[in-house]
């Protein structure tokens, strides 16, 4: 593991290398999963900021579902989520002339767990976990691409901030180093 602030990050954010292949996947974890895209409180009003220009984007059933849910809900173990439609996809999917799911937020605000994936944060209060979520679906995009740190480097910016992301560099090299 390494320590970065008051975070735990697992190795294999700095290990393992991901490469999303949408053609392989055709974005299923947009449609699969037990509930929607965790989201930040601080999400929420973001996304009612942009739900007027994301709305025509939806598919009905999208809209239905935002409209009847909210822009946010509460899954069974009280955590915040994207809603979905008829617990299935998520709320803001959108999908191709191919099936292949889209996010209709993509250029509005991506929320931050959609963007930093296959990295899943927790929040434990004193600590925050970062882990690297090897979901089977995503089987094609293991070994792929880059080293998650490196793949996701925006993401993880906009999450913690650059100086936590400098300090993860620094220890990555750290680690090299002592190997």
């Amino acid at each position: 593991m390494i320590i970065v602030k008051n975070s735990i990050v697992s190795d294999d954010v700095a290990d393992q290398r991901f490469g999303c292949p949408l053609g392989s996947c055709r974005g299923a974890c947009c449609v699969d999963g037990d509930s929607g895209a965790p989201l930040l409180d601080s999400e929420v009003a973001e996304l009612q900021r942009v739900l007027p220009d994301a709305l025509p984007l939806l598919t009905p059933e999208g809209r239905r579902a935002v409209e009847e849910q909210g822009v946010a809900v509460h899954d069974a173990q009280g955590d915040l989520g994207t809603p979905l439609v008829d617990g299935g996809a998520c709320a803001y999917a959108t999908f191709d002339a191919k099936g292949t799911a889209l996010c209709a937020l993509q250029h509005l605000y991506k929320p931050v767990s959609c963007h930093l994936y296959p990295i899943r944060v927790e929040d434990y209060g004193e600590f925050t976990a970062v882990n690297y979520h090897q979901w089977d679906i995503c089987r094609a995009a293991r070994g792929h691409g880059e080293p998650l740190y490196v793949a996701l480097r925006e993401p993880l910016v906009r999450r913690f901030g650059q100086d936590w992301y400098d300090e993860l560099l620094e220890q990555i090299k750290l680690r090299e180093t002592n190997e």
